[in-house]
């Protein structure tokens, strides 16, 4: 597969290790290969990927949708510094649920973890969105048993806030223990 380097002007953010840009319909492909590890969908979908087709047609669409250039917030690409390697993707995005504050997320090939590269970029994400981009709360859920999610939120400054149940409309099939999850979040101060 042909790697999407970012070019320099598409760059919304960049750390040590990583450069995020807009994610792009030809991002189709690295999406599909990144969703159909089990592994990396095992807390997402119960290890299902999502097929090529959804991803053209539903996902992208929907997710190009959020783009807004200042302040920045949308779903970005995630490429090593230097090769260009595509790893997976972040987002800051209003939250659904309580939409007067950004949601942090992040999905990364499973190559890519264990190497502190979601926790560097929420990091940085999390201090642009205070500093320069002018937002005033971060938040970030996932379910209870993604403790390598949560180890990333607390790394990144978030508090635990809540645990709740996603409804069976986010996660259908899934029983209501499954559908545990927390909620951590930081204020600007």
């Amino acid at each position: 597969m042909a790697k999407l380097v970012p070019v320099t002007n598409e760059i919304v953010l960049q750390t040590t290790r990583l450069c995020l840009r807009p994610l792009r319909m030809e991002d189709a492909a690295s999406l599909f290969e990144l969703d159909s590890d089990p592994e990396v969908m095992r807390f997402i979908s119960k290890g299902l990927p999502n097929p090529l087709a959804k991803i053209q047609n539903e996902i992208l669409p929907r997710v190009l949708t959020f783009y807004r250039s200042a302040p920045p917030q949308g779903f970005w690409a995630a490429h090593n510094r230097p090769d260009g390697e595509f790893i997976g993707w972040f987002h800051l995005r209003p939250d659904f649920l309580t939409p007067d504050e950004m949601e942090l997320g992040y999905r990364l090939k499973r190559s890519a973890w264990g190497k502190g590269l979601a926790t560097e970029a929420s990091l940085a994400i999390v201090q642009k969105s205070f500093t320069d981009w002018g937002y005033n709360k971060i938040s970030a859920r996932t379910l209870t048993v993604n403790l390598a999610s949560q180890r990333v939120m607390q790394k990144a400054g978030l508090k635990f806030e809540t645990e709740f149940f996603w409804s069976e409309d986010v996660l259908p099939g899934w029983t209501q223990e499954e559908r545990r999850a927390v909620k951590y979040g930081l204020t600007k101060s």
